[in-house]
């Protein structure tokens, strides 16, 4: 075997849960590896790490100060720098849905989510376009084995406030944030390793700048929804606060923009579909709505 063959370096496909790759924006610097170029987090192995997933998970903290709960091998990929040198790298995948710009980025310019149709249209080496569709190619598989047995769900958490005059809350989606730009939506996010609960109270003090107990909070509307072949389902689970304290405020300004009262027989035309579908069944007394399943 020679050294090409043996893994020294150690990169990850980090991939959300909309199937979009997170990207490392290299410095443009001459002499370094893949100057200017959208490239995978990782780095050469030291004397101290044990393992290529030990450098792995290093070189994410050190450089994003990001941890991974899991990171499964993929492949060895053989590159070719600018230089001609060809190094073989041990390649990880884990799953991520944050947000990059909260990261504590230490090397480079910055980390954005890219969806692969997006990919060519970037400055990237072939062979990283070509390892993310070799990626894309397996999950795609693994979706279609899936889809004839169990299927793991998307959870998301939804915060639904009706203030004294009866009027709904919802935020103006930043126009260049990864779900839903330009329309109103409820406050919400994913639950992480969390109770559904927990999570929408989380939500709420980190997104608005609002306190609420978990007593006070009840389920009053899930919508089931499917997003078409190959996309994975998704639970939206809603729950309206019966109290709370504080006024709704922007904390996270680079999702939403605005947070504003609404009529629920007045919404805008820009409210995202299954957020104006659980509004309508909420005021309707339903408790369970289904969306996009044939």
């Amino acid at each position: 075997m020679s050294d090409t063959e043996v893994p020294w370096n150690a990169s990850v496909l980090i991939v959300n849960d909309a199937g979009e790759y997170l990207l490392h924006l290299r410095d443009h610097i001459p002499g370094i590896w893949e100057p200017g170029a959208w490239s995978l987090l990782g780095g050469g192995r030291t004397p101290g790490d044990r393992s290529l997933e030990e450098t792995a998970r290093r070189e994410l903290m050190e450089e994003a100060g990001l941890d991974l709960p899991v990171l499964e091998p993929f492949q060895v990929e053989h590159a070719t720098g600018a230089d001609g040198l060809t190094v073989s790298i041990q390649v990880f995948a884990g799953r991520w849905n944050g947000d990059p710009d909260a990261l504590r980025l230490t090397e480079g310019v910055m980390l954005r989510w890219f969806a692969p149709e997006i990919m060519p249209r970037l400055r990237m080496s072939p062979s990283t376009l070509d390892l993310v569709r070799r990626h894309v190619a397996q999950r795609s598989g693994a979706q279609a084995t899936t889809d004839r047995g169990t299927v793991p769900n998307v959870i998301g958490v939804h915060l639904y406030l009706e203030n004294e005059h009866g009027a709904v809350l919802l935020g103006l989606r930043h126009p260049d944030c990864a779900y839903a730009g330009r329309t109103w939506h409820f406050l919400a996010g994913h639950c992480e390793r969390e109770s559904a609960i927990t999570g929408v109270v989380r939500e709420a003090r980190e997104e608005g700048g609002l306190l609420i107990r978990p007593e006070d909070v009840e389920l009053v509307h899930v919508v089931h929804m499917s997003n078409g072949p190959g996309r994975q389902p998704r639970m939206q689970m809603i729950f309206r606060a019966r109290s709370w304290e504080g006024e709704p405020e922007v904390r996270e300004p680079d999702k939403c923009l605005a947070w504003r009262w609404w009529d629920p027989r007045d919404l805008p035309d820009n409210v995202v579909p299954y957020t104006r579908t659980a509004i309508e069944g909420i005021r309707a007394g339903r408790l369970y709505t289904e969306m996009g399943w044939v």
